[in-house]
Parts: structure tokens; sequence; C-alpha cells
């Protein structure tokens, strides 16, 4: 069935996902050529319902992250769509699922029975707390895992209460360790011949995401605390206050620093000693603060940015989403793009990975629930002595 072109073209991939983590991921792939069947149950993703907002009576959390599909819907209770849902996982390069662990073993398409049959699988299960029997049945959502992580934590001003990211970001960001899991066993299987299961966790993306936050407890037994926009570990790295509203600065080094003051009018503050290093103005940054403030509120926040930016100081200003997407505009990134032609295509983000001799494709806009159903059902009952035989153009 493999049809599309890119890095990926030739790969099928089962993709028995739902929500965000998974369909990221599988979008991802999509993206870069892969053949991607989305799975789902009568009823649909469930983000096909989450609104608003919408496009054309569609939810566009739903049109984020399930472009390049075609989507067939099983219901795995019935035996003759059961019996399809296993000769697609028998014939896929990648199956890929976010149920409970061991939520489709009663199905006969968990890892260990699909793996029997189609040895080469990559099968990647994404889930909340892994599939150990103190996570396994632990509710996987990202708003969760933010709370139990530490995240929220640290989100928010220093007095306030704790808040949430403005993104499901360890959705996110599962989404991409379970993408490049896949990719590094695809590899793998290149001199094996063989597959592997890939297991991502949303609670384990999130404490590698944390990064120098989660660090700082694990290797110097600190624990981080909410500074609001303020950096535990560089100042200045925040946003300052001009004449019009803030503008982010952001002097990462000490040459950084000096070009800073010295754009701003007070380049003695560079050889302050209580200044003069990182680790010097980050303990001093009540002193530090109020003195590029000053200097700071003579100006309006774009004023200062052409100027701080011509200096090699990297600052910017705080856009709302219509403003970030101009701004990528304005740079040549071209970050949107049409999926799909005519009057069924739809407005997307462009897929951030370039490449100097492949191009990521964008020619089938998000499917509608069982819009490719039928093809798919008439290429997986045919063809049963040649699993890997493509559909013909007229089925496609």
């Amino acid at each position: 069935m493999p049809t599309g072109s890119g890095p990926l073209a030739g790969l099928l991939v089962a993709d028995f996902s739902r929500i965000l983590a998974g369909p990221y991921a599988t979008m991802l792939l999509a993206d870069l050529g892969a053949e991607v069947v989305k799975v789902e149950s009568p009823g649909g993703d469930d983000t096909r319902t989450w609104s608003p907002p919408v496009r054309d009576g569609v939810s566009t959390y739903y049109l984020g992250v399930n472009r390049n599909k075609r989507s067939v819907a099983l219901d795995l209770k019935d035996e003759t769509d059961l019996a399809l849902a296993r000769e697609l996982a028998g014939r896929a390069d990648v199956l890929l699922e976010n149920f409970k662990p061991g939520g489709l073993a009663r199905f006969g398409l968990d890892y260990d029975t699909v793996s029997v049959g189609n040895p080469g699988i990559v099968y990647a299960s994404i889930s909340g707390f892994g599939s150990g029997p103190g996570g396994k049945d632990l509710p996987g959502y990202d708003l969760i895992v933010q709370a139990i992580s530490g995240l929220m934590s640290l989100t928010g001003s220093p007095d306030g209460e704790p808040f949430r990211a403005g993104i499901s970001v360890f959705d996110v960001m599962a989404g991409l360790h379970a993408t490049i899991g896949v990719l590094a066993a695809l590899n793998a299987r290149h001199d094996t011949g063989r597959g592997q299961h890939v297991e991502v966790n949303l609670l384990s993306s999130a404490l590698s995401g944390l990064v120098n936050q989660s660090s700082a407890f694990v290797a110097g037994g600190v624990v981080p605390h909410r500074m609001g926009n303020s950096h535990p570990s560089l100042f200045p790295y925040e946003p300052l206050p001009c004449s019009d509203r803030d503008l982010i600065v952001t002097a990462g080094n000490n040459t950084q620093f000096r070009r800073l003051v010295e754009v701003l009018g007070v380049p003695e503050l560079a050889d302050d000693p209580r200044f003069a290093r990182n680790e010097d103005r980050t303990a001093n940054r009540d002193e530090l603060r109020p003195l590029l403030v000053e200097r700071l509120g003579t100006r309006t926040a774009m004023e200062w940015f052409s100027d701080i930016i011509a200096a090699g100081v990297p600052c910017g200003p705080i856009n709302s989403i219509d403003g970030g997407v101009r701004f990528a505009e304005d740079v040549g990134l071209d970050p949107v793009v049409l999926v799909g032609e005519g009057e069924a295509a739809v407005p997307s983000v462009r897929n951030p990975i370039r490449f100097s001799e492949s191009q990521a494709r964008y020619d089938l806009p998000p499917p509608g629930l069982d819009e490719h159903g039928e093809e798919i059902r008439r290429w997986l009952a045919s063809s049963a002595d040649d699993p890997r035989a493509d559909v013909t153009e007229e089925q496609r």
C-alpha cells in the first residue's frame, strides 16, 4: 500500500493511536513519506469533537495532528473488523498505539502476538506512566503528568498558584520521543532483519524534558521553585519593560552582556564587579534589573529590538499566536502550507524539518472518519499471498 514520497516512502504505518501524542508522531512519519492508516473506533478519534475552534465544522485540534493519513473505522469487538485490524498489523512496518498498557492484548494486537507473524514490525507504545505494575493502570493525561512531574511547580509567579503550560507539552514531547524510537528501531532492523517493541511514557519524557530543572535535583540535590519568567542560572534572561510593552532580553554570556549595555548607553555596567560575570549578575539581579529597565523604558520594544539584535544580543517581542506566525513569515520560514487541493485543502503548519534532497508531503488533508474505509477494507481483504501488494490507482 505505501504510495508516498520522501525519505520514509515505502513504509506502512498502522496507527492505532488517538488524541495527541500518538497522532502527532504518526503525522510526522506521514509528512516524511510513510503511508499511515489511521484506525479509528466507529465513534472516531476523541479530538474530532474537541471544540471550539472549528474549521468547516471540524475541530482544529484534530486537523492539527492528522494530515497525510487515511482513515478506516474498525470495531475491534466485531470479528470481521478485528480480522482486518490483525491483517493490517501483519502487513505494517510500524504499529503505533497509545492504549493503556496491555489493552490490545485481548484483541491479539499486542506486540508479542503481532510479532510472531510479523517479526520485522517496529511496534511503538505510548503510555502515561509505563507498563510496569505501578504505572500501567494510571490514566495518562498530559495535565496530570505536568502536575506529577513537577513542571507546574515551576510555572507561574513565585507568589502565585502553579500553572499548566499553554500546550500539552509532554504529549508533544512523548510523540517526538516515539518518532525517534521508531526511526532508531527501523535503522536497527536494517542490520538484524527484526523489529522490536519501542516504549515511551509521558512521565519519562517529562523528566527528560525538564532538563536543567530535573538535573538540578538529580545531580545537585536542589529542588527548583517557581521564579515567574526569570531563569535560575542566567540574568538577564526574561521580559523587561520598555516604554510600551515587554521585550524578552537574553544575554547568555559576558560578551553579549557587554554588547547589551553598550547599546543601552550604560557600558560601565559591564565592568562593575557586581555584574562582570554571569554568576555575579545572577546573584545581584535585584540590583541590575532596575538599571536595565530604566534605560529600556526610554523607547518602545520594537525600537530596542532592532538595535539590540543588530548588536548581536538575542531578544524578541512577546507575540500572540498570530504574531508568531507573521514573524515566521517575515523571516522567510513559510510557516503555513495548504494540505490537499482545491476546496478540500486545509491550512496547516509546515513540518519543521527541511532536507536538502527530500521534501515533506502535504497531499492528504486530515481524513474524515472512515473516509478511506472502503478501499482499505478491500485492500486488506485481498492479496493474501502478497501482503505487501499495493492498492490500485482506482482504489486510491
